[in-house]
């Protein structure tokens, strides 16, 4: 059976060989959801994005402390923590590192 430190290493393993899957997956994704769009005839702001009336505004008002990976921000306030912080943690890493 493997020690913690041998599962750890795997793990990290893991989630470095899952994040080079997700960016070779994902030109390919994106051009298929601009062919969608255009297929369809929608834009960015019917999907609520950049320029439309539908754009959310951030829970907290908060500023950030932390900035992830993919310049994701985070003020570390109290409740569910966003994908990206917990996938660090998992990894083993330290938010510390991310800290604005």
């Amino acid at each position: 059976m493997a020690n913690y430190s041998e599962l750890m290493a795997q793990a990290q393993s893991l989630m470095a060989q899952a994040e080079q899957a997700r960016k070779a997956e994902l030109a390919s994704v994106v051009a298929e959801i601009k062919a969608k769009m255009k297929e369809y005839g929608i834009t960015a702001a019917d999907l609520g994005g950049v320029g439309g009336k539908k754009t959310a505004k951030s829970k907290s008002s908060a500023p950030a402390k932390f900035k992830g990976p993919n310049g994701e921000l985070w003020a570390g306030g109290p409740g569910r923590k966003p994908e990206w912080v917990r996938n660090v943690l998992a990894s083993g890493k330290s938010i510390e590192d991310f800290r604005i």
